[in-house]
């Protein structure tokens, strides 16, 4: 199994900035691709930003200019680096990992437990 632990959270004023970190530990052989997604309230949950291990970059057109998505391939760790925030950018922001777990290709999904982020004056 894969473990996530997501931090970086909290509340932020309108144009503010905020950095989320995600560290995936456990039966790692490869990390295909990070990602984090995010749920507003009432909302379906919905792409933020992926990279792939070759670094590969896809934002969702919300955010693109405002959010950077980055990773540690060392460290097993993805960032997501929100500038100019705006009230509807409030959501339970989850990382998610698509990872092979051992030589013979065995893959498998799985999710952190999300990190609340709301942006209000």
């Amino acid at each position: 199994q894969v473990q996530l632990v997501e931090s970086g959270g909290g509340l932020v004023q309108p144009g503010g900035s905020l950095r989320l970190s995600c560290a995936a530990s456990g039966s790692i052989f490869r990390l295909v691709a990070m990602a984090w997604y995010r749920q507003g309230p009432g909302k379906e949950r919905e792409l933020v930003a992926r990279i792939t291990s070759g670094g590969t970059r896809i934002y969702a057109d919300f955010v693109k200019d405002r959010f950077t998505i980055s990773r540690d391939n060392v460290q097993n760790t993805v960032y997501l680096q929100m500038n100019s925030l705006k009230p509807d950018d409030t959501a339970v922001y989850y990382c998610n990992v698509f990872v092979q777990t051992n030589l013979y290709g065995t893959t498998g999904d799985f999710w952190g437990q999300g990190t609340q982020v709301t942006v209000s004056s």
